[in-house]
């Protein structure tokens, strides 16, 4: 019997569970958009959503189709400029932040500039946007992403967005905030975070019917696993309702995967 849920919907409820009352999250739109309001309508109705364009804490009515929709605005405390919303980071006000990009390596750096020589690249992406400010100065950064050995690289070809740069303490070394950071990647197999040591990723849930051994074919890097790796929680028939019909009824989002 097939799951009565997709990939897309599992890991946007794991990555909305992840958002606390009362947080302040500063988001794009897709899927990070989708679990911030997932996470306001249910369990977090406190939630301070920010969008790049300057939208703070508004009410969303719909899904919108870009950081500077209308709609990012709606009802919200602050119609403010991309100016204010990354000073609002650089003050240390932003509590998590969603990232994405092409490549991500065992630091969680990530790549959404280009894939090849930079001058002649085999691919040319959209580049950093407001995603280096993100990374940079939110507490906590997370990634929704699917999981491909192409995605999840040794090395990025291009450093975008700051993670932990080689490893423990060289984000400080690099002048940046201390205790800032990733802090979660949500993909279509599992959930992962970062060991506190050395600052590498590591798997620490698995979503239903997924091994360890297909998560590490997936990436191309060496993969530890938390001592008490356990499973992925998936969708709660609520979630899922307030989800399909409430976030994302048009089936934006959802409907890709």
């Amino acid at each position: 019997m097939s799951a009565p849920y997709n990939m897309m919907e599992m890991m946007i409820c794991a990555s909305a569970r992840l958002l606390e009352d009362g947080r302040t999250v500063a988001v794009g739109t897709g899927a990070p958009c989708a679990a911030a309001m997932l996470a306001q309508k249910t369990h977090a109705p406190n939630l301070m959503i920010a969008f790049e364009a300057g939208g703070l804490a508004p009410r969303l009515s719909r899904m919108p189709i870009s950081v500077g929709d209308s709609c990012t605005f709606y009802q919200a405390d602050c119609a403010a400029s991309m100016a204010e919303m990354m000073t609002t980071c650089a003050r240390g006000m932003i509590d998590y932040a969603f990232l994405g990009g092409a490549q991500i390596d065992q630091y969680g750096n990530l790549n959404s500039t280009s894939v090849g020589d930079y001058n002649k690249p085999k691919v040319r992406f959209p580049g950093s946007g407001g995603a280096n400010d993100f990374a940079s100065l939110c507490w906590r950064t997370m990634i929704m992403t699917v999981h491909n050995r192409s995605r999840f690289v040794e090395k990025v070809e291009f450093l975008t967005s700051p993670g932990y740069l080689g490893g423990p303490g060289e984000r400080e070394e690099a002048g940046l905030p201390p205790n800032t950071g990733p802090y979660k990647i949500i993909t279509d197999l599992a959930i992962l975070g970062f060991d506190p040591l050395s600052k590498a990723i590591r798997v620490e849930s698995l979503h239903p019917g997924v091994s360890l051994e297909t998560v590490r074919e997936n990436t191309s890097f060496e993969l530890s696993a938390v001592s008490d790796l356990g499973e992925t929680a998936p969708p709660l028939p609520g979630e899922l309702e307030v989800l399909r019909r409430e976030v994302d009824p048009e089936g934006l989002i959802i409907g890709r995967a």
